[in-house]
């Protein structure tokens, strides 16, 4: 008999196709890997504003810890509530300098 590990890898995630960090689970959830890796993702569900931090994903899939308040595509994601699933690339790009981070559909631009 050959044993074979029962395990999982950990997904990378990406914006835009450019790979930026390895969820390890030892996040709650995509948001918090995000903010962690200072992506500046508009958020405001600590604020009861659910619906905020809304992303496209361009590939990939993810699982809800908690279930989502508002409607989402198919193609969308809440990163406060899920964790990647398998490999994600999401609709966020990064332009110099390194963390400048822009969310395609909003128009919130920070810098550090």
């Amino acid at each position: 008999m050959i044993y074979k590990p029962n395990f999982k890898k950990a997904p990378i995630v990406s914006l835009n196709g450019e790979p930026v960090l390895l969820f390890n689970q030892q996040q709650h959830t995509l948001l918090d890997v995000l903010e962690i890796k200072k992506v500046n993702i508009f958020s405001e569900c600590r604020n009861g504003f659910c619906g905020s931090c809304k992303t496209r994903i361009n590939k990939g899939s993810v699982t809800y810890i908690s279930e989502p308040l508002v409607e989402l595509e198919a193609d969308e994601c809440l990163p406060c509530c899920c964790v990647p699933e398998t490999n994600l690339d999401l609709d966020l790009t990064t332009d110099e300098p390194s963390n400048l981070y822009v969310q395609h559909n909003k128009t919130l631009i920070t810098l550090d």
